[in-house]
């Protein structure tokens, strides 16, 4: 069983930057592919970007330019460094691991993030 845990959420002004935090439980961290997601009030949850267990990253077309995705095996734990937030970024955001060998995904609870001035 895998535990994912967020961290970094906030209110900030638009404007702002902020950087979120999620360390996973276990071993297979390495492994997989790990990723951000986030749910806005109202909306279904989106793709923010992932990053593959070689280091390759996917991002949604509305954060590419602003939002960076990392990973550090040694630690178990990914990061999304977060510029230049708009309001439309408020939303919870949402970590994820995925073992596609067992068709298996696990995630996180979330952490709110609150972009108004």
């Amino acid at each position: 069983q895998v535990q994912l845990v967020e961290s970094g959420g906030g209110l900030v002004q638009p404007g702002g930057s902020l950087r979120l935090s999620c360390a996973a439980s276990g071993s297979i961290f390495r492994f997989n592919t790990v990723g951000w997601y986030r749910q806005a009030p109202g909306k279904e949850r989106e793709l923010v970007a992932t990053i593959d267990s070689g280091g390759n990253t996917n991002y949604a077309d509305s954060t590419k330019a602003r939002f960076t995705i990392s990973r550090d095996n040694t630690k178990s734990t990914m990061y999304l460094q977060m510029n230049n937030l708009k309001p439309e970024d408020t939303a919870v955001y949402y970590c994820n691991l995925e073992v596609a060998a067992l068709s298996m995904v696990y995630w996180g609870k979330g952490t709110l993030v609150t972009v108004s001035s």
